[in-house]
């Protein structure tokens, strides 16, 4: 088999249209479809080919990548495509969709012949971009042949979890994952809205911390772009954020474990999208901290 594929993306937000540009790069045939066209037609300058409706952009594909909002979304997109995919093509399924829907979605690609690779990335916009995003595999062996270009394309690494997609075993550690980057850009939103409420500089935070144990990379990027206003484009947007946190409690409440974090984290990312700060970065919960809008200044 040629390493250069053809590959139908669904789902062209941040992290899908990131990954179609990368693919591009990297020599494949690409096609995309989104449900707001205009979120994809901007790829067209990229080489890639903007469908219509999802059958279109799937017809005599070798790979479907999905990128979409949540599990139900993905079940729906993949039925609309169904009628054009042909049994034994590879679907590489990255939406951060959930334990329960994983079953569903597994259950469509064997009612379809499709192999299922439960895929889900880590990253943000920016390593999506430079096609450097950690891919968390889990499917069957006989045809990784055709995903690995395709997760090589995308990613710089690729952790397989196991060999059974339907299993969900990728899901699952992109869960835990997620809980410690929420519960992380929290913590960083309250630290700065208690600084401003006491009156302390956040400089003064950062300092104390410099180079110790407590110094995070990750906490100084994330504070910085509420200190400086860089909410947009968002690197991870609130509402998805919000989502995640969301599957994230219910995959807890399903194992009997209470997390309490992912709760409130789920709960602030929520107040912060009413606020109307749903597009902006997801450390822009900063402002679930006060009832009255105000800059972060």
């Amino acid at each position: 088999m040629t390493d250069k594929l053809t590959v139908s993306v669904l789902g062209t937000g941040i992290m899908g249209a990131a990954m179609a540009r990368s693919l591009a790069r990297a020599g494949h045939t690409v096609r995309a479809w989104n449900r707001s066209r205009d979120r994809a037609e901007p790829l067209a300058a990229d080489g890639v080919r903007v469908a219509a409706d999802p059958a279109e952009a799937v017809e005599g594909t070798d790979v479907v990548l999905t990128m979409l909002y949540d599990g139900a979304a993905a079940l729906d997109v993949i039925r609309q495509a169904a009628p054009a995919l042909r049994p034994g093509v590879a679907w590489v399924q990255s939406t951060t969709a959930g334990i329960e829907a994983i079953d569903d979605l597994a259950a469509l690609a064997r009612e379809h012949g499709l192999l299922f690779y439960d895929a889900p990335v880590l990253g943000t916009r920016q390593p999506a971009e430079a096609g450097q995003l950690t891919v968390l595999a889990a499917g069957p062996v006989e045809g990784r042949a055709a995903v690995t270009p395709v997760f090589d394309a995308v990613g710089a690494r690729t952790v397989w979890t196991g060999e059974d997609g339907s299993a969900g075993t990728a899901t699952r550690l992109k869960l835990v994952a997620n809980s410690w980057v929420i519960a992380a850009t929290a913590a960083t939103g309250e630290v700065l809205a208690l600084a401003q409420a006491l009156g302390v500089d956040p400089a003064s935070f950062f300092e104390v911390i410099a180079d110790g144990p407590l110094d995070m990379g990750y906490l100084r990027a994330k504070a910085g772009l509420v200190l400086d206003g860089r909410l947009s484009p968002p690197q991870f947007a609130v509402a998805t954020a919000a989502k995640d946190a969301r599957l994230i409690v219910e995959a807890g409440e399903r194992s009997g474990v209470r997390l309490d974090v992912a709760a409130a984290s789920a709960e602030r990312l929520s107040r912060a999208a009413e606020q109307g700060h749903a597009d902006e970065d997801m450390v822009a919960a900063y402002y679930a901290s006060f009832d009255e809008p105000r800059s972060a200044g």
